[in-house]
């Protein structure tokens, strides 16, 4: 396995968030059943799964579109991804990977929650989306590409399976081991969006 691979997988891990997902689905589909929660789970990871191989086949294009360069994207989107760290590192919510109570209030509401709220924003969210199009853009080589887009599909799948034991996994794990894993995760993200950074600013031709 590359290098590639692994940072992807970390990146990928951080802006999806399987185990706070896991909760969260947990306590929405606590009064379903289990074939209930089968087919949200797969619904929601297929849809998500769908918008986020978009952004990562059309980056260089919606890019284009906007006018964006690399070097921008690789600054805004470690900033965006630093920001993320530094909300998981001190358990705080600003909705790059989690919904705003408003959006909690209406989807408890919803008899089927696959697109709305897992879909979109909880698995394909602002720091997903950004992390895909970041590191698909920054791929050098077609191989390297597509190791990226191994890794994202890993932690589909791997998130699929999360959500579907989200109950058993709530009840062994508990707040106290999700949160040692998230605040871990988080200061490699917290590293790797500063070393983002710094790789836009070298490149946008700012310093000479």
């Amino acid at each position: 396995m590359s290098a590639s691979y692994f940072v992807a997988l970390a990146t990928f891990f951080a802006t999806v968030g399987p185990a706070d997902i896991a909760f969260i689905f947990a306590a929405l589909t606590k009064d379903n059943s289990a074939a209930q929660r089968m087919k949200f789970a797969t619904r929601a990871i297929l849809i998500a799964t769908g918008i986020l191989l978009v952004f990562g086949f059309l980056g260089n294009q919606i890019l284009d579109l906007f006018g964006i360069t690399i070097p921008a994207l690789r600054t805004g989107g470690g900033i965006l991804l630093m920001l993320i760290g530094i909300d998981m590192v001190f358990a705080r919510h600003s909705g790059g990977t989690s919904t705003t109570n408003e959006e909690d209030a209406e989807s408890r509401q919803r008899d089927d929650i696959s697109v709305f709220p897992m879909a979109m924003p909880l698995l394909a969210g602002p720091g997903s989306i950004s992390a895909v199009i970041l590191l698909t853009t920054g791929s050098s080589t077609d191989s390297e590409f597509w190791i990226i887009l191994g890794a994202l599909l890993s932690i589909m799948l791997l998130t699929w399976f999360m959500l579907l034991l989200a109950i058993p996994i709530q009840r062994v794990l508990g707040l106290t081991g999700l949160s040692v894993v998230s605040r871990i995760v988080g200061i490699l993200l917290v590293a790797l969006a500063v070393q983002f950074i710094f790789d836009g600013i070298a490149t946008s031709g700012l310093l000479g």
